[in-house]
């Protein structure tokens, strides 16, 4: 059976290294726009799977407390793609010609 807890435990920690690097790595001015697009969707994709996560623990009924933990861990992986996104954006408009 699948310890729920501890994989929210092992993703809360990764989120906390996550909140950390990403801002710096957006903030290199040698980060190339693939670069940021691959951040941008890999970003997406944890957001999606701490949803997920979120999702099975509510259905197997967790306490509050566990679950208010997964919606900020879920929010934080949604706020850091979309700073993933804004950067794409200001070097669309800045005509950033990196990869």
């Amino acid at each position: 059976m699948t310890d729920w807890l501890n994989l929210l435990e092992e993703q809360t920690r990764t989120g906390a290294e996550m909140a950390r690097e990403v801002p710096a790595t957006l903030a290199n001015p040698d980060i190339s726009r693939d670069q940021v697009k691959k951040l941008f969707a890999a970003l997406e994709q944890q957001a999606e799977f701490v949803e997920q996560l979120r999702q099975v623990l509510e259905a197997n009924d967790f306490e509050p407390e566990v679950l208010v933990a997964a919606e900020a861990l879920e929010e934080q992986y949604a706020e850091l793609a979309a700073s993933a996104a804004e950067r794409l954006k200001r070097m669309r408009r800045t005509g950033y010609a990196g990869a």
